[in-house]
């Protein structure tokens, strides 16, 4: 199999190298630093799986067009802010992809990509879990895993070989994948738990960087927060027709959080964040490092979906409003 990533980020490049380690021909499209130290060192694999350097099945360029030959499946990686510019750059590729998927977390990239290659039955869904961080030109640190941290099919739900084997190929690299009949919801619940946990954490912990997503849980306001938050992204999650599935578990609490009363609910949150800093966990959402580090967000992708769905079926979010208020003024002065 060959596989290619547009957007040798942290989680590209992580994908790229737990499938290159595993025999897959993989093709890394990043940016100029990180390619020139994988050619030169190979690229280097930390964090949970233990150190590796990959050089083996790998290539590394800049450009879309510097790739060879044909691809079984792109994989795009790219933020989501960025995902036509790139796609744009690597129009070389459409005709030489026999399937394409996202890692992304937003809810229009199959959409995107089926508009890119011009057609839409070369686009499957797929969701993951996996976390990636780069550390330095040719270094990523693989800092997230789950007992089952991806999901991939169909759209509509069909079984196929194409997404069978691919899911193999995943596992058989260390991935673990499950194929399932509902990827849309898969993709929606991602969404909903990460729009929960950025909205929350911004809102509440943006004055101080010295603050970590579990900071602020472990206090009653910032608990109660949490579930005001929770509580409105899960109204429209479930006015679309979904129950929570915890898909994502043990990170995943939506199911508690929706069925528990608030005093129940708060009390578990409080113990989640308890149990992170006992744990030593001192990370925060993507979005909230975004912006401690100056960079635009994804909010627009994140956030605003469950806006713009909450208007369309007549229910009310003033909490998830204010929080995509408050980044989106932040935003404005994010380069």
């Amino acid at each position: 199999m060959r596989i290619c990533i547009l957007g040798a980020g942290g989680l590209g490049s992580v994908f790229g190298a737990l499938l290159a380690r595993q025999g897959v021909d993989v093709t890394l499209i990043g940016r100029a630093a990180h390619v020139d130290a994988i050619n030169q060192n190979g690229l280097q694999l930390l964090g949970i799986r233990g150190e590796h350097t990959i050089k083996e099945n790998l290539t590394a360029v800049t450009d879309a067009r510097d790739t060879e030959g044909e691809f079984d499946t792109l994989m795009l990686g790219v933020k989501s802010t960025d995902s036509e510019a790139a796609l744009a750059g690597a129009n070389c590729l459409r005709d030489r992809v026999s399937v394409a998927l996202s890692f992304q977390n937003n809810i229009i990239k199959e959409t995107q990509l089926a508009d890119w290659l011009g057609d839409a039955s070369k686009v499957i869904g797929f969701s993951t879990f996996e976390g990636g961080l780069l550390e330095g030109p040719g270094r990523v640190n693989n800092n997230m895993t789950l007992e089952t941290s991806s999901y991939i099919g169909e759209l509509d739900g069909s079984a196929s070989d194409r997404v069978t084997t691919l899911a193999e190929t995943l596992n058989n690299a260390g991935i673990t994948t499950r194929v399932m009949d509902n990827i849309q919801q898969v993709m929606w619940e991602k969404l909903t738990q990460i729009a929960n946990a950025a909205g929350w954490s911004v809102s509440c912990e943006i004055g101080n960087p010295d603050l970590t997503f579990a900071d602020a849980m472990v206090l009653p306001e910032g608990a109660e927060h949490y579930l005001a938050v929770a509580r409105e992204v899960l109204s429209v999650y479930k006015a679309m027709g979904y129950t929570p599935q915890n898909f994502y578990t043990p990170v995943s609490k939506l199911k508690e959080l929706d069925s528990l009363d608030d005093e129940a609910a708060i009390a578990t949150i409080t113990a989640i964040g308890q149990a992170m800093l006992d744990g030593g966990y001192r990370s925060r959402t993507s979005l909230h490092d975004d912006i401690l580090a100056g960079k635009k967000t994804e909010v627009d992708f994140i956030l605003k979906p469950f806006i713009d769905k909450a208007t369309e079926l007549g229910l009310e979010v003033p909490t998830v409003t204010a929080c995509y208020r408050i980044i989106k003024v932040l935003d404005n002065y994010l380069k």
